[in-house]
């Protein structure tokens, strides 16, 4: 049986931190490490804007990067790809690699929903099929494709139809850009 030592305040108030606040961005290479004792890690190919910030020296606009090539289909295999992904010597993202996993998945094993649309081909009649979508926001939809032009992404269909996050993150499931 492992004696366990009590933690020294400093390490309890992180260990805290780490374990009830999702957001809390880690500081150190130290902070990684007892992150990665408590069960944390951060999948390369399935994380949020908000995994990739909770890492020291990430940019919001290189959290952005990563999550929209991910979404793009470009595969991270280690971290040497996250470095070229970012344009940055893979030194700088060393201390990074206890915390990182590189999972792989193959497009079929994802559980989409049997129903996908494309908005930017879609009438309004398939658009009215998707759960949360009515008819009007279906009409909405192909009325503002039509007039400024074909959507580029999920942000651009949000921001063009303002719509609030609840609805899109629903949506989500069912549109292909």
């Amino acid at each position: 049986m492992k004696n366990w030592l009590p933690l020294n305040p400093k390490l309890q108030k992180l260990r805290s931190k780490l374990l009830n606040d999702p957001y809390y961005r880690l500081q150190s290479g130290e902070e990684i490490a007892i992150a990665v004792q408590l069960g944390i890690c951060i999948d390369a190919n399935q994380a949020t804007v908000d995994d990739w910030l909770r890492l020291p020296g990430l940019s919001i606009h290189q959290a952005r990067s990563l999550v929209e090539l991910s979404r793009a289909g470009v595969k991270f295999y280690c971290i040497e790809d996250i470095a070229a992904a970012l344009s940055v010597p893979v030194q700088r993202l060393e201390l990074l690699k206890p915390i990182l996993s590189f999972s792989y998945y193959d497009d079929e094993s994802l559980a989409l929903p049997s129903y996908i649309v494309n908005p930017n081909t879609a009438t309004v009649e398939s658009l009215a099929k998707i759960p949360f979508l009515d008819l009007l926001l279906a009409q909405a939809v192909v009325e503002n494709r039509i007039s400024s032009g074909p959507y580029r992404s999920l942000i651009d269909f949000q921001q063009r139809l303002n719509l609030p996050g609840d609805i899109v993150s629903h949506l989500m499931y069912y549109l292909r850009f």
